[in-house]
Order: C-alpha cells, then structure tokens, then sequence
C-alpha cells in the first residue's frame, strides 16, 4: 500500500503543479456565481474536476476562503475535502495552523487525524511560535499516514521581518526552520516539507541559503499571477524539482481561465506543458 509521501512523489512526477483552490469574492464573481459557500462549492468542485481532467495530482483548498462563511463554509470544505479523495486528488489544507500544547494538538486531531471530517492529506502550519510547537502534528505524520508543510520562506512583504533577521549564531531564522524541517524529515522521511516563496530567489541568495538542497517536499506559492517564473522555479529549487519533491502551487493563474471546464482543463495542461519545459517530469 502507498503511503503518503510515495503518492505526493508519484503525483508530481505527472505534474508538479499543485491547483488552489481559493474562492476570493471577485473570483466567484468572475464566474458569475454568488459569494456565499454555495458559489464556493461549485468553484470548488469545478476545479477538482479540471484538475483531474486537466493531469494534476495535489490541489490545495485555501481554508480562510472557506471559513469566511461559518458552519457553511466548514461543511463545504469537507465535502471539497472528500471529494478530492474520491478523485485521487492528494489534498493539503492551507490552514497555516500554528499554537502550543493542546490546542496544536486540537488542530492536528481537525486536519489529519483519520475520521475527521476535515481531514487531508497535508496541512500547512506555523513553526513561528518554535518549532517544537509543532510536536503533537509531527508525532502524529505516520500513524495517521499524512504530510505537513512548515512555513519557512515566504514571499509576503512583512515576511522579512522576522524570516530574515538573524539569530545570536548569524543564521537567518528562515534559515532556522529549513535546517529544523529537514531535522524532522530525516525522521519522518518524506513526511515533513516547507513552504518556500517562488519569489524569494534574490533574498535567498542573499542570506546564503539554498532551497534547492532541502531533502523533503517543498511547497511553493507566487508562481504565475505573483510573478515568479518556470525559470525561477528552476534556478531556485532545481533539485528538489528532479525528484518530484517541488509542488508549484497557481491559484488565480488557473481560475482566471474563466469557468468553462474545457478551458480549465487547457489551462492547467498549459501551465504543466511550460514547468515540465523547465523543470525534470518524466
């Protein structure tokens, strides 16, 4: 039986595209559908079918963009949750949950544990509170069979803030949760990845790290609509894109396509045809 880590692998070794799935007000209104989770359903379900159609394995629901309608909001992302699993599609909850003790074990009983309701197959959290914090999710990757993405280098504008301010030993704090992330992957081989901003080429180089050499699986939004290219990606990540470890993640690239399911499922094979240009895909 495969596990986890072995279908990320064999899924973005088909495509290493990831497709948001984020149902911002104006994208449900380009649509044409209402701002409520109804109109998130249907951008939703529509999108997991264009992603199957279209030859991508990971989608990625952004769960503020659900959770912005309450119960309703909770009670569609389960159901896009489920039905992604029906599809074969390998899941990961953008929660971006972070906390200590009890309440980080809560939220790993929410996102990962077999039988929620909201389970996926990974989950993006927050090491920013010590990456220790994280223990009652880490100690959960392989009996409940998932992944988790810590943040590590993100491409938003305040993130250097703290991401590239250096430590009493010099070392970026960025830089902190890559060594620590990769720290845990070599216990949970393949369970533990980071985000890391497709954008973020320039200040890397300048705080002397290297993307490319973190041995687990890497998560990287900005490509597309945020400006990062294939060619970044390649520079940047190279060979964690040879091993299929790179999910490229493009949301608005995707549903900006409009939402005629032909011209989603062309539009996701096109981004696919230009980062396999780029980047090694069987």
């Amino acid at each position: 039986m495969s596990t986890a880590p072995d279908r990320l692998r064999a899924a973005l070794r088909s495509s290493p595209l990831c497709v948001g799935i984020d149902p911002h007000p104006g994208e449900l209104s380009a649509w044409g559908l209402p701002d409520s989770a109804d109109g998130a359903r249907t951008f939703a379900l529509r999108l997991l079918e264009a992603a199957v159609a279209g030859g991508a394995g990971v989608v990625k629901p952004q769960v503020a963009l659900f959770e912005r309608f309450g119960a309703r909001g909770f009670a569609v992302l389960e159901e896009v949750l489920a039905a992604a699993r029906d599809l074969g599609l390998l899941s990961i909850a953008d929660a971006k949950r972070g906390d200590i003790g009890s309440t980080m074990a809560g939220y790993a009983d929410a996102w990962i544990r077999r039988g929620s309701p909201l389970r996926a197959d990974a989950v993006t959290v927050s090491p920013y509170l010590g990456f220790a914090s994280l223990g009652p999710v880490l100690d959960l990757l392989e009996e409940e069979d998932a992944l988790v993405f810590a943040l590590a280098l993100t491409s938003n504008p305040s993130g250097p803030e703290v991401q590239h301010a250096r430590g009493e030993d010099g070392e970026p704090v960025g830089g902190t949760m890559l060594r620590l992330a990769a720290q845990e992957n070599a216990t949970r081989p393949g369970r533990v990845g980071v985000v890391v901003g497709a954008t973020i080429g320039p200040a890397a180089r300048a705080l002397g790290l290297d993307a490319g050499a973190f041995p687990g699986p890497v998560l990287t939004p900005g490509y597309g609509a945020q400006g990062a290219t294939a060619a970044d990606l390649a520079r940047l990540f190279g060979p964690v894109a040879a091993d299929h470890r790179l999910a490229v993640n493009a949301s608005r690239g995707i549903s900006g396509a409009g939402s005629d399911p032909a011209d989603l499922r062309r539009r996701i094979a096109q981004i696919t045809a230009e980062l396999g240009a780029h980047l090694s895909v069987d």
